[in-house]
């Protein structure tokens, strides 16, 4: 894998310090964006060199990391975020899935774990699909998630989405090999499935999936 470049999003220069050294341990990541606050983060958008991640805390004035994952919405369309959070509150991790973040870490996480959520988001997409999957089967914060009264899939389009909220985590390597189809094969469904319902992100495919009962494990 090439080196992956990170973005760090937080307000206390010693945690940004503190990150960094440590990313610097994990292997072929690299730390190339560091911003003290949401607004100085957006105001720099578009970045001159798109990260792989944005690792952004959530506890920051002015702009907390679910403001800045909103406005960031609509100034990106492909983008991925490891909000990084002291206090695991229900409402804002479930808000923060909702807003298109890719996973999230307890600031107390340790070296280990940061890492592995890191691949995972860079490679997959996501950081723990089956946190996702429950949540979205048990709380009203995805209840703003479109809700169609006809959905028309074909049957690859079909199989890729139930590929997609697998809870075995696929990557699109992996989903191509089972469907007998190439990756740019899949991506062009994807790219298919969200012009068509409106849709940003993967996790918006499982939500999506979730509230019009498209797939196991909704049916």
């Amino acid at each position: 894998m090439e080196q992956i470049s990170i973005c760090i999003i937080d307000d206390h220069k010693i945690v940004r310090e503190g990150l960094v050294e440590l990313i610097q341990k994990l292997g072929d990541i690299k730390v190339v964006y560091q911003f003290e606050s949401g607004e100085a983060f957006l105001d720099a958008i578009p970045l001159q060199q798109k990260p792989d991640l944005y690792i952004l805390d959530y506890s920051m004035p002015n702009s907390n990391g679910i403001d800045v994952l909103k406005i960031l919405e609509k100034k990106e369309e492909e983008y991925k975020v490891l909000l990084l959070t002291q206090h695991f509150d229900e409402d804002i991790i479930n808000l923060a899935y909702r807003f298109g973040a890719r996973g999230f870490l307890n600031k107390n996480c340790s070296a280990q774990e940061l890492k592995f959520a890191i691949d995972k988001i860079v490679t997959i997409g996501y950081h723990n699909i089956t946190e996702i999957l429950k949540r979205v089967k048990h709380h009203d914060a995805f209840s703003a998630i479109k809700k169609y009264n006809k959905i028309v899939l074909s049957d690859r389009e079909h199989e890729f989405l139930t590929l997609v909220c697998a809870e075995e985590e696929f990557t699109y390597e992996q989903m191509s090999a089972q469907m007998g189809l190439s990756v740019k094969s899949l991506e062009s469904y994807r790219a298919n499935l969200f012009e068509r319902y409106q849709i940003k992100s993967k996790v918006g495919l499982v939500l999506f999936s979730f509230n019009n009962k498209l797939t196991e494990p909704f049916l």
